[in-house]
C-alpha cells in the first residue's frame, strides 16, 4: 500500500511527432499508382509549341505533320521495411493514463500497443516519403542514406540545369533583385514545361529576405493596383500561406514551409526545404507518387490480424502500407512489420524548379 495521501489521475498527455506531408500532397496517387510489381514504367509524349505555316496557294497542297513519339521510362522503387516486437511481459505494466490499482487486460493492452507501434512506423514512413518529395522538388534527384551516411538509393530524373539555378547576388545583400530572379525561373518553367507557374514555396530564411527587399515591398505599396497581397491564413497541411504576388505575367501563391525531420546520420533536426531555397511549381504540374506492396508468401496469421489489418491503402492520404504480424510459437511475443515501396516521380520534369538564394 502506498502513502496515505489520495491521488487523482488526470487525462494522459502524448506528445506524438505527427508527420505533415505538405510537399507530398503536390504528388497525385490515383488507384493506378498502387501496384505489386517490381518496377514502375510510364510513357511520356512531348510536343513543341509549333505554329502552322501558310502555304503559297491551294495548289501547293498541305504541309505534312508527324505525331511525336513517346518515351518509356522505368524506375525501381526503394524499399522501406520497419518492425517492432511487443513482449507479453510488457502487457503487465500500467498503460499511460491507466489507474495503478487495476488488473491488466493482456488482450486489450496488446491491441493498444500494436496500434501505438503502427502509428510510429507509419509516421516514419510518411516522413521518408515527404523527404523524397522535398529532394525531387529541390534537385530533381533522390539520394537516400542510412544512419552511417551511405547512399543506399540513388536516382537522377535528369532535370534541366536551368530549372535549379543559384542567384548571382545573395538575397539580403542590398544589391539583390528577388523579383528578377523569380521572374527568370518562371520564364524557364513556362518555356520548357509549357505550364503556367503558380506556387512558390519559400524556405524560412529566403522568405524573410524576399519580403525585406525594397523592390518587393514596393509592389505591395502600389495604390489602386492589385499587384500583390499579403494575406496570412491559418497554417494548413504544414505550409503557411502568405498571400499572392504578380511577377511579370504570372500570379503566384506564396507559402512558407518549415517542416522538419531528424537526419538519420547526424541526428540533427533539418528542414525539408532548405531555408535558402524557393520551390516553384506549375499550376498543372504532373507529379506522381506510386506505391508498391511488400511481397508476402502468405497473409499474416488470423490471431495477429485481430490486432492489425494486413494492408492499408489510401490514395487521398498518399499512403500504402503492407502489414505483416505474427505471434511467436511460445505466445509471448507479437511481431509487427510495416513496409512499402513508395516513389515520388516528377512525371512532368520541366513543370517545376528550385531557386537557391545564396551562394
Amino acid at each position: 500500500m502506498s502513502a496515505e495521501s489520495t491521488i487523482h489521475l488526470i487525462t494522459a498527455y502524448t506528445n506524438e511527432a505527427t508527420p505533415v506531408p505538405f510537399l507530398t500532397n503536390f504528388f497525385q496517387s490515383p488507384d493506378k499508382n498502387f501496384h505489386t510489381s517490381e518496377k514502375v514504367e510510364l510513357d511520356i509524349i512531348r510536343d513543341e509549341e509549333e505554329v502552322a505555316i501558310v502555304v503559297e496557294d491551294l495548289t501547293t497542297g498541305t504541309r505534312e505533320n508527324e505525331l511525336a513519339y513517346y518515351q518509356t521510362k522505368a524506375f525501381t522503387p526503394p524499399v522501406y521495411d520497419e518492425s517492432a516486437t511487443i513482449s507479453a511481459f510488457e502487457l503487465m505494466g500500467r498503460n499511460q493514463g491507466e489507474f495503478v490499482y487495476q488488473d491488466p487486460n493482456f488482450n486489450t493492452n496488446a491491441t493498444l500497443k500494436a496500434f501505438r507501434v503502427m502509428r510510429k512506423l507509419e509516421a516514419k514512413i510518411r516522413r521518408a516519403v515527404e523527404l523524397q518529395a522535398a529532394q525531387v522538388l529541390q534537385t530533381g534527384k533522390l539520394t537516400l542514406v542510412d544512419n552511417a551516411g551511405r547512399a543506399l538509393y540513388l536516382l537522377d530524373f535528369g532535370p534541366r540545369v536551368a530549372h535549379f539555378p543559384t542567384v548571382g547576388t545573395n538575397w539580403g545583400g542590398g544589391s539583390d533583385d528577388p523579383i528578377a530572379d523569380v521572374g527568370a525561373l518562371g520564364e524557364a518553367v513556362r518555356t520548357n514545361g509549357r505550364q503556367i507557374p503558380k506556387t512558390l514555396i519559400f524556405g524560412k530564411r529566403a522568405w524573410r529576405r524576399f519580403f525585406d527587399n525594397t523592390k518587393v515591398k514596393a509592389l505591395f505599396n502600389i495604390l489602386r493596383i492589385n499587384v500583390g497581397q499579403i494575406q496570412p491564413v491559418i497554417r494548413t497541411g504544414g505550409g503557411s500561406f502568405k498571400g499572392t504576388l504578380t511577377i511579370d505575367n504570372y500570379d503566384y501563391e506564396m507559402y512558407v514551409y518549415d517542416g522538419t525531420y531528424v537526419d538519420p546520420q547526424t541526428r540533427a533536426v533539418k528542414n525539408y526545404v532548405d531555408p535558402d531555397n524557393v520551390i516553384m511549381i506549375s499550376e498543372n504540374a504532373r507529379l506522381d507518387l506510386t506505391f508498391g506492396a511488400i511481397p508476402l508468401i502468405a497473409k499474416p496469421e488470423d490471431r495477429a490480424l485481430a490486432f492489425l489489418p494486413d494492408r492499408i491503402s489510401n490514395g487521398d492520404r498518399r499512403l500504402d502500407l503492407t502489414v505483416n504480424a505474427w505471434i511467436t510459437g511460445n505466445n509471448k511475443h507479437l511481431k509487427i512489420e510495416c513496409g512499402t515501396r513508395p516513389l515520388t516521380i516528377p512525371t512532368a520534369i520541366d513543370s517545376f524548379g528550385c531557386l537557391k538564394t545564396s551562394v
